[in-house]
């Protein structure tokens, strides 16, 4: 579930830093230009002060001027040489017929298109010209121009005119970039934290629900669920979970209880019935095949209440867990069998390691392997082998025994091991229909698993799986 919920939160979060960081990267280098833009704006101000007292009326020709005119325009073109030395920004005077009053470098000429001829004929209008348009780190041709009116008694005598070049604002901008990119990715880093803590926080509790509903399917009935972490929804999920289990294992107690006691209170009663269809036999013609049937019928129920006692055990009882050679048990287990193999004509033999340990209760492991292997025997016809195999498979050690009998179709493999179930095709069999319930609840007890397949060409193959470690 983290797979597909962290993405979904990243997604978001990088939607929003980018909704706050394209915004404030071109507000920041809007600033940048303002800021050029403000410099020049009080440059050509400074300027135009200067030129204001050159001439007193623009008309005047040479002749007419004063030495101190001359100074005063002296003053101003030494003033333009200085500052385009300086900044590298060319500048120049010029009056309303275009003609240059002073400029630098010399020949300046009045643009005559483009932002700035419309920024001189907003100047010769007495306005202060509009800002330019945005200059950005890539724009390497652009530049800023900016022009100032003249003004000497209430009339435009004359316009300063500046023209930036951009090398210095597009690095400033850039490094502006930076910063905001460093920044949005150290955002961004910390929120994908936030996310891993957020998720884990909200995840965690789904997953102990998980776990403790996988041990409550495979028998552990014991597990319950700490309802302390977590938002509120799902510690009150795991309050109603833990209530649903005890109520749970309350009815299964009973049920366990039920069938207990049931089966012990109906053996002495089927014990008593028994002996006395042995004491009717006595009366009857020996070989007679209705008390035959009948003597059969009572053995089976016997039978069928003596497993459903070990069902109702097995499921109560819990596991001692030790550390068990599991292959030494499963090869004495084999001999045990052997002899009766040997009587249908079965091959019976032993596969794997001499010695493979895991955790297991040796009693219900024991229990559990010769309800297997007598299950096998019963389908499998003479000349035909029984395989009983133990490997180690990472944390897990798998027992696995195959037969050659008719084995079992899809829809039989998915019911069997319930209770009482057996194969219309094997009815004639003897048999109750609980011994491989018994064997998973006393497998399931420790831990360990049981899982049916076929076994090719033809056949069942059976892998119980007991686990290495430590529970």
């Amino acid at each position: 579930m983290r797979t597909r919920l962290l993405p979904l939160l990243i997604v978001l979060m990088a939607g929003v830093l980018l909704a706050l960081g394209i915004p404030l990267g071109v507000i920041t280098a809007g600033v940048e230009q303002q800021r050029v833009v403000v410099d020049r704006i009080d440059d050509a101000a400074r300027f135009a002060s200067l030129a204001q007292f050159v001439t007193a009326r623009p008309e005047a020709d040479e002749k007419n001027k004063t030495p101190e005119e001359d100074e005063r325009r002296a003053t101003l073109r030494a003033e333009l040489a200085r500052y385009y030395g300086l900044y590298g920004i060319r500048a120049g005077v010029f009056y309303r017929d275009h003609t240059p009053m002073a400029a630098a470098p010399q020949g300046l000429p009045v643009p005559r298109e483009g932002e700035g001829a419309q920024a001189f004929s907003e100047a010769l209008a007495g306005r202060r010209s509009h800002d330019p348009h945005q200059i950005w780190p890539w724009d390497d041709t652009g530049r800023i121009p900016v022009a100032s009116p003249v003004i000497r008694d209430g009339d435009v005598v004359a316009v300063v005119f500046t023209d930036s070049p951009t090398g210095q604002l597009r690095p400033r901008i850039l490094r502006w970039w930076l910063l905001i990119a460093a920044g949005e990715c150290a955002a961004m880093l910390v929120a994908v934290a936030a996310a891993f803590r957020l998720t884990g926080w909200v995840l965690r509790p789904v997953r102990v629900l998980d776990a403790a509903s996988h041990d409550i399917a495979t028998g552990r009935m014991n597990a319950r669920v700490a309802a302390t972490a977590g938002p509120p929804e799902l510690r009150r999920l795991a309050r109603s979970f833990n209530e649903m289990a005890d109520n749970v294992e309350d009815v299964l107690e009973q049920q366990r209880a039920f069938v207990a006691d049931a089966s012990h209170q109906l053996r002495n009663p089927l014990s008593a019935l028994l002996l006395r269809i042995e004491l009717l036999a006595l009366e009857l013609p020996e070989g007679n095949e209705e008390i035959a049937a009948v003597r059969t019928e009572g053995k089976r129920l016997a039978r069928v209440l003596d497993d459903l006692l070990d069902l109702a055990l097995a499921e109560h009882t819990a596991a001692d867990l030790q550390l068990t050679d599991v292959a030494a048990l499963a090869a004495e287990r084999v001999d045990s069998w052997r002899p009766l193999a040997d009587d249908k004509g079965v091959r019976l033999t032993y596969e794997g390691l001499g010695a493979v340990t895991g955790w297991a209760d040796p009693i219900a492991l024991s229990s559990a392997l010769d309800a297997v292997v007598d299950n096998a025997l019963k389908f499998t016809p003479a000349d035909q082998p029984v395989t009983v195999a133990v490997a180690p498979d990472g944390e897990h050690v798998h027992i696995t025994v195959a037969d050659r009998g008719p084995g079992l179709t899809d829809d039989e493999l998915a019911r069997v091991g319930d209770r009482f179930w057996r194969s219309g095709r094997h009815q004639n069999i003897s048999g109750s229909g609980l011994g491989l319930s018994i064997t998973r609840a006393l497998l399931a007890a420790g831990g360990a698993t049981i899982a049916y397949a076929p076994h090719a060409p033809h056949g069942l193959k059976v892998t119980v799986t007991v686990p290495r470690t430590a529970p």
